[in-house]
């Protein structure tokens, strides 16, 4: 118990990068945005250039850390059900690869912005509108990661709630905070526009589940009991 102990506050410990970490890089990519202005959010990219370079570095380190999370808690909660944790990890795979993808339209946008060889024969306008556009893939490819990313805390909810190593409530919580980001991403494609503003509130709601998963494993870790193992095939 007291390495599944120590291997769960080191989860916490990842999960507390991911939050701050990743909080910090979609603070500065939406901070530079301005709507339906092409040349002030590029003229924003470019003087928050410093600040791009050390968001890329820092959702890089995010993306390592949340694919870490994943094995950490396979090897916490496989005994609880093998096939449901591969899937869990499956899931998480999945939306690391899909964010670490997206970082390319990220990177684009400040390419596009800081080095003008990147716009060569193109008009200011043409080049501000390309950093926009670079931005908004981005938060599209931030939307479609989150399917997965939210997809994820199915599972691992469910795993949690059978456990026994956590309060079930917590288990509960966490799916609900998987039905708040899938509900987010479906509020946003259900409109014309691929913009909703209530997709920001079912965002909230997944965020509070992960956030108090996140507390109770630095606090806690993880209880003093033996998981209590349900159907499926079980890891020697």
């Amino acid at each position: 118990m007291s390495t599944t102990k120590t291997l769960a506050r080191v989860t916490g410990i990842l999960y507390l990068i991911v939050a701050v970490g990743g909080a910090f890089a979609e603070s500065v990519r939406t901070g530079a945005v301005v709507p339906g202005d092409a040349a002030a959010t590029a003229a924003n990219v470019v003087q928050r250039a410093s600040l791009f370079h050390v968001a890329f570095v820092a959702d890089l380190v995010d993306f390592t850390s949340f694919l870490l999370i994943g094995l950490l808690l396979f090897a916490i909660l496989r005994s609880v059900d093998f096939r449901v944790a591969v899937a869990m990890l499956a899931i998480n795979a999945v939306s690391v690869a899909i964010q670490a993808l997206n970082m390319l339209n990220h990177i684009g946008a400040l390419l596009v912005a800081t080095n003008p060889s990147f716009t060569a024969g193109m008009s200011s306008e043409a080049s501000h509108s390309l950093v926009l556009l670079f931005l908004e893939l981005h938060r599209q490819g931030y939307l479609i990661a989150q399917i997965f990313f939210g997809g994820y805390l199915l599972p691992l909810g469910y795993l949690v709630y059978r456990s026994g190593m956590f309060p079930k409530a917590l288990g509960a919580i966490v799916m609900l905070g998987a039905a708040g980001y899938l509900a987010g991403v479906v509020a946003t494609y259900a409109t014309t526009a691929f913009d909703s503003s209530l997709a920001v509130y079912f965002g909230i709601a997944g965020g509070i589940g992960e956030l108090l998963f996140l507390l109770w494993l630095l606090a806690v870790g993880v209880r003093p009991s033996e998981p209590q193992p349900v159907q499926g095939v079980q890891a020697a």
